[in-house]
């Protein structure tokens, strides 16, 4: 009996330590998903949870994604990328200007003028994100996926189709170019994150603001302002964004479980996230019509008077690129010859 009782107790020791041994084998990681939206506007709900469910269920559930909105694990937006960097969260989602200047090189998508469709500028962007700036601008985190809204328009409470409509009114501006461009033309630029728009336009601290159609509806900035002005051709302006890791963490996960990461991140992700981005924007414009709002669209000559006016907004760029040593103009070639290539395939 004794030897009975000792051979088992060894099987059991040799089973507990075997089964010890399992989470070498089967380790699960709870990852920490940040962003400043709620968690029911169309970025979360359309690009993020999709991410995150597809990421799950590669890995086998072994992956779980928590998603914390509206900056609930503290904060402001702008201190989402060091969040990434410091590891107070494993994952943030980011519009990138909101660090103004520290990543000079996406700003080449956000010049006036520039953007053609999503689909074809998050594909330039992730293919000069890899070339150029992934051991660069961006080596202290790990980047899974870089895109750009759709079109960036204005809206206003007065109407605005000449340039100089935009003389003296304050508008909250997206980005450092989009602010350059509104300092051009004559009015204020007013830097906000997302979020606050809706307070800021109800309380007149804005007269208007520049974003693209489909956050509209999420912010119900058609129930604050009821003029929308459009352009022809190429969009007035762009964002980046970008679904940015913690890098060691990325790095401390076993092989398996970084390519269930991987086969969910990437150019064909940044183009599915560009793309939904955008397909967003006409729901959000037929309920601005349906409020009875007044939607101008600058056709070709209208639009042309803009883009001339947005010419120093180049020269400027390219000038501050020169100080951090970056050559603008080859960046700004390279943008146009990509998002040219790709705008076909996209149409």
């Amino acid at each position: 009996m004794t030897t009975r009782r000792k051979l088992l107790g060894a099987a059991g020791a040799a089973a507990l330590a075997m089964f010890g041994a399992m989470p070498a084998f089967a380790q699960e990681v709870t990852l920490k998903l940040h962003q400043f939206l709620p968690a029911q506007a169309n970025v979360p709900k359309l690009i993020l949870d999709v991410w995150a469910d597809n990421v799950e269920e590669s890995s086998g559930g072994r992956i779980k994604v928590d998603r914390f909105p509206s900056m609930q694990l503290g904060g402001k937006p702008p201190e989402l990328m060091d969040q990434a960097i410091d590891g107070v969260a494993d994952i943030v989602w980011t519009v990138v200007g909101y660090t103004p200047g520290r990543y000079p090189s996406t700003e080449v998508f956000e010049l006036p003028f520039m953007m053609t469709n999503a689909r074809a500028v998050s594909h330039a962007y992730w293919e000069m994100f890899d070339k150029h700036m992934k051991d660069t601008e961006f080596k202290d985190v790990h980047i899974l996926g870089t895109w750009v809204h759709g079109p960036g328009l204005i809206h206003t409470s007065d109407p605005v189709e000449t340039p100089e409509d935009l003389e003296g009114m304050k508008i909250r501006g997206g980005g450092r170019s989009v602010n350059a461009l509104l300092t051009e033309l004559g009015a204020t630029p007013v830097g906000m994150p997302v979020p606050a728009i809706p307070e800021g336009l109800s309380k007149g601290v804005i007269d208007g603001t520049t974003i693209p159609w489909e956050v509209t509806a999420a912010l119900k900035v058609p129930e604050l302002v009821e003029n929308h002005t459009e352009f022809t051709g190429k969009a007035l302006y762009t964002l980046t964004f970008v679904l940015a890791m913690n890098k060691e963490k990325y790095e401390s996960l076993p092989d398996d479980l970084k390519k269930a990461i991987d086969d969910n991140s990437g150019l064909e992700f940044s183009v599915f996230a560009g793309g939904t981005q955008a397909d967003s924007d006409g729901p959000s414009r037929e309920m601005a019509l349906d409020l009875g709002n007044t939607v101008i669209t600058l056709d070709e000559e209208q639009t042309a008077v803009w883009r001339e006016r947005s010419q120093p907004i180049y020269d400027k760029w390219i000038a501050d690129m020169a100080e951090k040593g970056l050559d603008g103009t080859a960046l700004i070639e390279e943008a146009s010859g990509l998002i040219e290539k790709y705008t076909p395939q996209y149409q």
